[in-house]
Formats: structure tokens, C-alpha cells, sequence
């Protein structure tokens, strides 16, 4: 049975208001936490394990002296055969810099959306990116292969009409059409109830 953006209502301002407007989820396949602090050469963070309050706290620290912050905050919990990383108000799991090497000799599918309502989606296998959209934009794709899942996108509830008509529920079918193509389903319970190993990726010098 294919997901619908319906069976992510749950998440929405009221249940998670310090995220729902500015996210990005990255699911990544065969990876340790290990390999990924190594990928992303990122460092662990002073309290590495959290819960998912304390990782929207630690992501939006005062700024420093100079106003910047001290680095990207992210979150990783193990979920079967594919790791889970958390950001709030980041986008390290959107940036290609990031994610191509990342995928490499695996699957990576990530989505995001920010205050501005701006988002994405990507489906990366080993490098190649085969999809990427905005969710606001279905019907405008790129990618090796940006036609493969336009049945299953309709079908979650993307609306392909390219009149600029703007579904409500977009960015609930980014979930469900990455649970399509990752089996990983994510529920309100399995983002509260975790433990998230958590990480650092300092600013650029």
C-alpha cells in the first residue's frame, strides 16, 4: 500500500512547533553514525546524546560574538537498515555539497522546507541525483530520473497540474513519498521518544 500525505498530519505546528516550519529529515541506507561524523567531518557535539527537545535547543544557540553560530547541529538515530538525520532549521541533508558524497555506494533520499516555505526533495543513489523538486513545484523535476515516480507522486498527494494551484499538504507528501522510497516510516512517537547521537559541523574558516 503506497503512504498519502494524510498519514502525516501529525506533523504540524501544534505538536511540533519549534520544527514543522523549518526542517530537514535525510535518510541514508547502510550508514553507522561513525561513517557519517567521517563524511560530513563534523565532530560530536559536547552532550552527544539528546532527546528531540534538547536537539531543537542546542540548534538555535545565541549567536557569538561575532554573530555567528558555532557550527550545524544535526541528530542521527539508527532505524533498521537506515539512519535518520534530524535538523532543525538546517540544511546540511539539502545541500549538495553534502549529500553527494554521502550517498556514495548507497541510497539517500532527504526533504526540507523553511520559515519562507521554500523546500526540497531528493533521491540520491551513490552520487547520481535521480529526483530533486521543490514540493510547492512537483510538476517542475530534475534529476536522472525525474519521470520514475510520477504515478506514486500523484498518488501520495503531490498535484502535478502545473496550474500553480498550491496543495495544503505538500510538504506531508515529501514524507510519504520518502517512506515510498526508503519502507522507513516516521511517526510523531519515534521522533519524541528517541535518542539522537548528536553532531557538529564547524563553519567554514
Amino acid at each position: 500500500m503506497i503512504p498519502n500525505a494524510v498519514d502525516y498530519l501529525w506533523f504540524n505546528d501544534d505538536r511540533f512547533p519549534d520544527l514543522a516550519d523549518s526542517y530537514c529529515f535525510t535518510l541514508v541506507r547502510d550508514m553507522t553514525p561513525e561513517l557519517l561524523m567521517t563524511r560530513l567531518g563534523a565532530q560530536a557535539a559536547a552532550s552527544p546524546r539528546k532527546t528531540l527537545d534538547e536537539l531543537i535547543t542546542a540548534s538555535y544557540p545565541d549567536p557569538g560574538t561575532f554573530g555567528t553560530r558555532d557550527g550545524k547541529h544535526f541528530g542521527t538515530v539508527s532505524l533498521g537498515d537506515w539512519l535518520l538525520i534530524v535538523e532543525v532549521n538546517g540544511h546540511l541533508g539539502v545541500s549538495r555539497k553534502t549529500i553527494l558524497p554521502l550517498s556514495a555506494d548507497t541510497r539517500l533520499v532527504s526533504h526540507s522546507r523553511n520559515v519562507n516555505a521554500v523546500g526540497y526533495f531528493y533521491w540520491v543513489e551513490d552520487g547520481e541525483i535521480r529526483l530533486f523538486f521543490d514540493p510547492l513545484f512537483p510538476y517542475s523535476r530534475h534529476g536522472s530520473s525525474p519521470d520514475e515516480l510520477v504515478e506514486v507522486m500523484q498518488r501520495v498527494g503531490f498535484d502535478l497540474a502545473g496550474d500553480d494551484s498550491v496543495s495544503d499538504n505538500h510538504d506531508k507528501a515529501a514524507f510519504a513519498l520518502a517512506e515510498h522510497v526508503t519502507g522507513v516510516k516516521l511517526t510523531p512517537q519515534l521522533l519524541e521518544e528517541s535518542t539522537y547521537l548528536c553532531g557538529l559541523v564547524p563553519p567554514p574558516r
